[in-house]
């Protein structure tokens, strides 16, 4: 087997399939990943793969091959040695049991694994529909920063997708903070009504890779336990959770007595300084009042700070607290200038929501401007204030 490819394509390619192989594999073939070079009718194609039994990751390049083949790698090191390549072309060429990589002046001679011990990839599920790249990117991010990270709680640890015609839902929890985006796509189905529950970390890393592919394929196949995403020349499948995801909608607050509209980065930074004398408690006040909005954070033991920021407040005043982290993750996921907040008591869950910015022309600054839709919404579960 021998081929040379460009050292950045290389690198990207064997950087993402790493990315899904798992950290401690059980048997040592299920870290590396396939390198398999072809050569035919439609031209030299080579591709990157690796597979766990629970995610794989696929990655078809560009490259002059020489001699056809395969051959299974460590992928921690081959992704680690692509990334200090020197930016020039890459020679592989695999000689019994070992393959040695030639770049410029630098040479490295691995060795290889069985490549009759290593799995087959997993079929791609039935295609369900088409999403653009960096909407599904975007919103992914958006819920991701909401989902658990305890896997002795799997039906936290994951994102909720559920199929509606043309209409897609994405939701996240980790009963703190609740997570929700709406978007349209095209489905291959317009009557089609469906819910699964996709690992978070796994559908963030695929999402983000993607988000400059353009058009996105989604397949889905519930039956057997099978999500599927492709584009760009690159496709991933992942096993799905087999874990029911909490009734999010009924968590959902229906109305409110404050609401207050405030300038994101002005409350981001604000937050960040009255945060630094945070104790174990680890929560910031939020005092919404006629005068504006005044931020508070510690206490006598630790230090105290304060800051005052103007806010449109709509309804009774209202005093508040948050962990900090939280709030910031809400406010960060937003993408818009200004955010809504709507609350009902201090003990009850608030909405944070995206302001849209006026039309190109229009006086209006943007208050009180309706929700987009589609739209995205962040619940926060408030910390009890002392006394």
């Amino acid at each position: 087997m021998k081929f040379r490819v460009e050292r950045d394509v290389l690198a990207d390619a064997a950087a993402w399939v790493a990315r899904s192989l798992p950290a401690r594999p059980p048997v040592p073939v299920l870290g590396g990943v396939l390198v398999e070079a072809t050569s035919g009718s439609e031209g030299d194609r080579l591709t990157v793969s690796g597979f766990d039994y629970e995610t794989s990751a696929r990655v078809e390049l560009d490259a002059t091959i020489g001699d056809a083949g395969r051959v299974l790698v460590s992928g921690r090191l081959l992704a680690d040695i692509t990334r200090a390549l020197p930016s020039k072309p890459v020679d592989l060429v695999v000689d019994g049991a070992r393959a040695t990589i030639n770049c410029g002046s630098s040479r490295f001679s691995l060795p290889t694994m069985p490549v009759e011990d290593y799995p087959q990839l997993p079929p791609m599920p039935q295609h369900a529909g088409t999403v653009p790249g960096d909407v599904l990117a975007s919103a992914v991010a958006q819920v991701a920063v909401a989902a658990g990270r305890d896997d002795t709680l799997p039906m936290l640890t994951g994102i909720r997708l559920e199929i509606e015609g043309s209409r897609l839902t994405l939701a996240a929890t980790d009963r703190f903070r609740l997570a929700v985006r709406e978007l349209d796509w095209s489905p291959e189905d317009a009557a089609q009504s469906t819910a699964v529950l996709i690992p978070a970390k796994t559908l963030s890393d695929v999402a983000k890779t993607l988000s400059g592919a353009g058009p996105v394929q989604i397949a889905l196949s519930a039956g057997d336990g099978m999500l599927g995403i492709t584009g760009g020349g690159r496709r991933a499948t992942t096993r799905l959770l087999d874990a029911e995801f909490p009734r999010f909608r009924q968590l959902i607050p229906t109305e409110h007595t404050t609401a207050a509209i405030v300038e994101v980065g002005v409350l981001v930074e604000a937050i960040k300084r009255v945060a630094l004398v945070t104790d174990r408690v680890a929560q910031v006040r939020m005092e919404f009042g006629e005068d504006g909005l005044r931020l508070a954070a510690g206490g006598d033991d630790v230090g105290s700070a304060e800051e005052e920021l103007p806010c449109e407040l709509d309804g009774a005043p209202l005093t508040i607290a948050f962990n900090p982290s939280y709030l910031l993750d809400s406010l960060g996921a937003l993408h818009t200038d200004k955010a809504q907040l709507t609350f009902t008591t201090p003990n009850r869950p608030a909405l944070v929501r995206p302001v849209p910015a006026p039309p190109a022309g229009s006086d209006d600054d943007g208050a009180g401007a309706a929700e987009p839709t589609p739209g995205y919404l962040h619940l926060l579960m408030p910390v009890r204030l002392p006394g």
